[in-house]
């Protein structure tokens, strides 16, 4: 990973607990190339080699779940497209909207008839 993308990146990230137990964790910046390089290769966790240098398997996935959940990646997504956008280098013309998650709301809701609780009467034996 370059320079530019890293100064980019690192203010992103949550700062770790000064007194966290355990040894020293590993540099952030070894733990997001471990991350891109499990996902660029397409490995599971566990077959990170530990002779590059990046921390376990295990120690990238729980980083990567921590920036995860502090919104790191939204925010470089974010700031990534700002900054291509101020180059000119998208096309919004090919821009398309996914709204498959997004519960599609078909006019005014119908209410729906609800089985009475209520007692009723005794029925009629005469």
């Amino acid at each position: 990973m370059d320079d530019d993308l890293w100064t980019l990146i690192e203010p992103l990230l949550p700062p770790w607990p000064e007194r966290s137990p355990g040894p020293r964790p590993v540099a952030d910046r070894l733990c997001l190339q471990g991350i891109l390089y499990v996902l660029y290769d397409d490995i599971a966790w566990q077959l990170l080699p530990l002779e590059l240098g990046f921390g376990s398997g295990q120690t990238c996935w729980r980083r990567l779940e921590r920036w995860q959940q502090a919104g790191v990646f939204d925010q470089l997504h974010r700031i990534l497209l700002a900054e291509l956008n101020a180059a000119g280098q998208l096309d919004w013309s090919r821009a398309c909207v996914d709204g498959s998650h997004i519960r599609a709301k078909k006019g005014v809701p119908t209410p729906v008839r609800r089985r009475s609780t209520g007692a009723r009467r005794a029925a009629n034996t005469t």
